[in-house]
């Protein structure tokens, strides 16, 4: 019997069950690191773009998926590209919905000007409100800082705007 051929469709669909490994909630689809994907019968070449050129899961992340490819029986290439550089206003509303309920205030869209909103009041996720404090300009990963919510005293980390 022949095997039916994988649509690109159901590959975007694959990869957005690839989870970034340091934030779960969220897929490296909602994420928009996977930027393109191009299929090829069994083939599929997949670009991505990290969030910063240290990323410590980058080998992970390919892994995950080449992997999660595999089940549907494609080989797969996973390219890196740096240009353009990753925008935290990539990430979906759903992912930045998801951040937020797990305590991790999303970064404000920028439109390539971040530093415009360097400065802008961050919300806490707990309570939502504009009285927090930036304790540390860098959180658990580089890509984060750490805040204080006033009105709570929840701590929190905000994804930074880049």
């Amino acid at each position: 019997m022949e095997k039916l051929a994988v649509t690109e469709q159901e590959v975007w669909a694959a990869l957005d069950e690839v989870m970034d490994p340091e934030i779960p909630v969220v897929s490296l689809v909602q994420m928009g690191i996977i930027r393109a994907v191009a299929l090829q019968g069994q083939q599929v070449l997949v670009t991505m773009t990290p969030t910063f050129s240290g990323c410590p899961a980058l080998e992970v992340m390919e892994e995950h998926i080449r992997v999660r490819l595999a089940e549907l029986g494609l080989e797969a290439t996973v390219e890196k590209t740096l240009d353009p550089p990753w925008s935290s206003d990539w990430i979906s509303d759903a992912a930045r919905a998801k951040l937020k309920s797990v305590g991790l205030a999303p970064p404000h869209l920028h439109g390539g000007d971040f530093i415009a909103v360097l400065d802008a009041p961050i919300s806490c996720p707990y309570c939502d409100s504009f009285n927090t404090t930036l304790k540390n300009s860098f959180g658990t990963t580089p890509c984060r800082m750490i805040y204080v919510c006033n009105n709570c005293q929840q701590p929190f980390e905000q994804f930074k705007p880049l």
